[in-house]
């Protein structure tokens, strides 16, 4: 059987390996000044509304990756007590439930309302990032009237306008 470290060492030799024919394939003419040179320098960057959304998204999503590994390394422990796993896979199973709920508000303010738009759920606040330039408070309480319908409970909710 092959062990980790064995197989990193595979993994990352290939990989090498891989390059160095690659790079021993490449024409010549590609690393001359000149080629250099030609290749165009004007970049024109757009910035969308959608960008800031994926940002938050992102940002978001690296947050729950890491706690979710450290969670799971609770879990995983030998050291850890019953209670402490017990603790930490219910904590587990509420950041599982949340992020499909978002994503399900996410949805849902699509389709009722054609905006694209961020939620972020903790505990019993909700923050809703909308994508628009335009600030409409009848539109921000529709979306709050929305998110609260899924709800038994009162939840904080939090409407917020990205142009």
């Amino acid at each position: 059987m092959i062990n980790r470290q064995n197989l990193w060492f595979l993994t990352l030799f290939s990989i090498i390996l891989i390059l160095g024919v690659y790079y021993i394939t490449l024409p010549s003419d590609i690393f001359s000044k000149s080629a250099v040179e030609n290749v165009s320098k004007n970049v024109d960057v757009v910035v969308s509304e959608n960008d800031k959304l994926v940002a938050l998204r992102v940002e978001r999503d690296e947050k729950i990756s890491t706690t979710m590994s450290e969670l799971q390394e609770k879990i995983t422990s030998p050291s850890s007590s019953t209670e402490d796993k017990n603790a930490a896979f219910e904590e587990l199973q509420i950041l599982n439930l949340a992020k499909g709920k978002e994503k399900y508000l996410e949805d849902k303010i699509y389709n009722n309302f054609k905006i694209k738009s961020f939620v972020e759920i903790d505990n019993k606040n909700i923050k809703v990032t909308i994508s628009s330039s335009e600030h409409n408070s009848k539109l921000a309480n529709s979306i709050m009237r929305s998110v609260q319908d899924e709800y038994n409970e009162k939840m904080n909710i939090v409407i917020k306008f990205e142009s």
